[in-house]
């Protein structure tokens, strides 16, 4: 099964949305809150390539973006391979 990590905020609901599908798949992830900043948030930018919104998710290391980014993958059929690796 793929490592899969997602950076959050609390109250962000595309973070919820995001867990909800891996939930549903019943996907174990790693959940990184970056609520305070601080060094959380900067690893998060830095994996990113830049990028400051949450939802960020990781599998396997390999960057796949935000929510939206989530939900074309599961749209488009690729995200269980992705996940199956």
């Amino acid at each position: 099964m793929a490592k899969v990590e997602i950076y959050t905020k609390s109250t962000c609901p595309f973070c919820l949305r995001a867990k909800r599908l891996l939930d549903m798949k019943k996907i174990e992830f790693e959940e990184h809150g970056v609520d305070f900043g601080g060094s959380t948030k900067a690893e998060m930018v830095q994996r990113s390539g830049g990028r400051t919104t949450v939802p960020q998710i990781f599998i396997d290391g390999r960057h796949v973006g935000g929510c939206d980014d989530l939900m074309a993958l599961e749209y488009d059929g690729k995200l269980d391979e992705l996940l199956a690796a």
